[in-house]
């Protein structure tokens, strides 16, 4: 069988969650024994180490300026044939896989295709007019074309059957892994390496994330600056998103730390080096940066909202703090006691370390190339 994968979001350079969701994914797809033919289809050509060679991967990069997904990928779909000639080079893939939200507007045969989250249904004011409007209509056609839609967390699924109407039993659950590489940094010049890089004076708390409204950081700031007597920085690390012109206004007024993208060799330091992740999102598919803190040996503070409270495995044995994240003085009042509470600390630490064993790359790829060899 011909697997066709959009693989075009693996090749970001920065990468956040939906590009490191769309490269770990199919690197693990890859490395499991099959006799299926992999077609990764980019629209730019990948860097030669980011995905190991093998017999049955073919790269087709097909550059396109715009739209690249509804034009030029749909397009080379509906050129490939149908039926088996004797090389599989210009033959249609059997079903296509996209990982990252966005099925081409027309293509042919069976498909499979990742959503992530519905956060622009809650938080509509969180995201522009156009954006909120094309991940409104591209849900709907992801669930109405697909054979096979995958969900990030149990909460994902559930909002897909309430707000797209769609069928539970089309629906599967794959929780995404996380970087294994990551682990707890103890070294003290390598720490004080890091925070020197990234202008960290002293003791910090940490949030990792695009900066953008749905992370709610104008309230975090607002909970930070109500604890002035602590002298623990705050650090807000990650490209600015879209609608943050507000949150960099509050941040720079209130004396937050900037530092900006954390490339993926400083991130496990800084994790290890933090007094404490806050995470207080007001929605969110999945949360790749709670597992990571979790790996690193971080006491972690999240919202009690949407994906986060299953991501933590609460309330069987939770493994973070969780806080309402629409209430300041609550979020201020959590963070006070992570930072004072020993106890709550290393319970906190432990419970991470055992939590994050239920998340694995190579589980997910096995249950999404189910789903593929289903649709298929």
């Amino acid at each position: 069988m011909i697997i066709g994968i959009d693989a075009s979001r693996a090749t970001a350079a920065r990468r956040t969650g939906t590009e490191a969701y769309s490269l770990h994914l199919i690197r693990a797809l890859l490395s499991i024994p099959s006799e299926h033919h992999f077609r990764l289809y980019f629209n730019e050509p990948p860097a030669a180490a980011l995905f190991a060679p093998a017999a049955n991967v073919e790269h087709r990069v097909i550059p396109f300026p715009r739209l690249w997904t509804h034009l030029r990928l749909a397009a080379e779909l509906v050129s490939h044939r149908l039926g088996p000639p004797r090389s599989c080079e210009r033959r249609r893939p059997d079903v296509l896989f996209v990982p990252s939200h966005a099925l081409p507007f027309v293509f042919p045969g069976p498909a499979v295709v990742t959503v992530h989250d519905l956060g622009y249904r809650y938080f509509p004011q969180a995201h522009p007019t156009l954006d909120r409007l094309y991940l409104d209509w591209s849900t709907r056609w992801n669930v109405r074309r697909a054979a096979v839609v995958i969900a990030d967390s149990e909460a994902t699924r559930q909002d897909l059957v309430v707000h797209y109407r769609a069928k539970p039993d089309k629906i599967v659950v794959a929780y995404p892994g996380y970087d294994q590489a990551l682990e707890p940094v103890r070294t003290p010049a390598h720490l004080a390496a890091v925070r020197k890089r990234y202008q960290i004076s002293g003791e910090y708390l940490l949030h990792i994330g695009t900066l953008q409204p749905r992370k709610n950081l104008i309230r975090l700031i607002d909970a930070w600056t109500s604890l002035a007597g602590t002298g623990v920085q705050l650090v807000l690390a990650g490209n600015p998103g879209w609608l943050s012109g507000p949150i960099l206004a509050r941040a720079r007024q209130a004396g937050v730390i900037l530092p900006g993208y954390v490339a993926d060799e400083d991130k496990a330091a800084l994790l290890s080096g933090a007094a404490a992740f806050l995470f207080p999102s007001l929605y969110e598919g999945f949360g790749f940066p709670v597992l990571e803190a979790m790996a690193c040996g971080t006491p972690v503070l999240c919202s009690k909202t949407s994906s986060l409270p299953e991501l933590a495995a609460c309330p069987e044995s939770c493994a973070a703090l969780l806080v309402d994240p629409l209430d300041t003085a609550g979020l201020a009042t959590a963070i006070q006691r992570i930072l004072n509470d020993q106890t709550l600390r290393a319970d906190l630490i432990q419970r991470g370390y055992a939590n994050i064993r239920r998340f694995s790359w190579s589980k997910c790829a096995e249950q999404v190339l189910a789903a593929i060899e289903s649709a298929a």
